[in-house]
């Protein structure tokens, strides 16, 4: 079996961010990087001479992740779990800010509550737990009539 490609830039960048979450560990399964977390994966990278690809679990948003054209669903019967991948071209510029997102939901859906409650709060717009505070309601202005 040939060995895996190393990962291009911007690959290796969001390996180290999926790895920097708590107790966050890499195995190789299948010549593929599965970022886990308690013996879950929460993250697959995969690259090779052509391409460059990222999976994670999106229980929030994989309905919206699905619409952009480098998405599609996970192989192997995932997507049917919310799993989606993003798939580019070895040198093509990457969305990182929106790889980031799926990192962090990818890792909140599997981590254990504990862990997750060791992150910053949930700031993903996307995500239906996070729900906007109503506006505070300025005061009332009322006219003196003149008598």
């Amino acid at each position: 079996m040939e060995a895996p490609a190393r990962l291009p830039r911007d690959g290796a960048r969001l390996r180290k961010k999926a790895l920097a979450y708590p107790e966050a560990h890499e195995d190789m399964p299948w010549g593929h990087h599965a970022i886990k977390v308690k013996g879950k994966t929460f993250v697959f990278l995969a690259a090779d001479s052509e391409t460059f690809s990222l999976s994670a679990k999106l229980p929030s948003s994989a309905d919206v992740a699905l619409t952009l054209p480098f998405a599609s669903r996970t192989e192997y019967g995932l997507g049917r779990s919310g799993w989606v991948t993003a798939r580019f071209p070895r040198n093509a510029r990457i969305p990182l800010e929106i790889l980031e997102l799926w990192i962090d939901e990818s890792y909140r859906a599997m981590a254990p509550k504990r862990l997750v409650a060791e992150l910053e709060p949930d700031v993903n717009p996307i995500s239906n737990k996070s729900r906007p505070r109503k506006p505070a309601k300025a005061p009332v202005r009322r006219s003196r009539a003149s008598s």
